[in-house]
């Protein structure tokens, strides 16, 4: 779904427009600014895009733009340890500030789908460990 141009998109010289993609990006990129989240969950397509080298900021983020309003669905992975609704929460209110600010559109919605939790790797737990014995 495209934006259409509303009376505030129009100027003097022309007319302003924000593709959807780049409501994408800006949801994608304040979700992962959250403390706790270790990724973005984007499904086979999202892999296969960053199998061939390219990094797909808009990664797990479906958007549904109006003119003066966007509703917003992200799908994450948690790292383990973290309160999920905590997490899911500062993701509603970072993802909303974010879009808000930046595009002036009014975010109605924001969904958080968390399809995982991510432990924390063997050697991260073996350093950890090692670490803890030399104290």
């Amino acid at each position: 779904m495209s934006t259409l141009p509303t009376e505030y998109e129009r100027t003097e010289i022309g007319e302003i427009q924000i593709a959807p993609e780049v409501i994408e990006i800006i949801a994608g990129l304040a979700t992962v600014e959250v403390k706790g989240v270790a990724g973005m969950s984007g499904g086979f397509a999202g892999g296969i895009v960053e199998l061939l080298g390219r990094k797909n900021l808009s990664k797990g983020v479906k958007v549904e733009v109006g003119q003066r309003e966007a509703a917003v669905d992200v799908s994450v992975i948690i790292e383990y340890g973290n309160r999920l609704p905590e997490v899911a929460a500062e993701i509603q209110r970072n993802v909303k500030r974010s879009i808000e600010t930046m595009t002036g559109l009014t975010v109605v919605e924001v969904n958080v789908h968390i399809h995982d939790v991510q432990f924390r790797n063997a050697e991260k737990l073996d350093e950890t460990d090692a670490y803890l014995r030399v104290k």
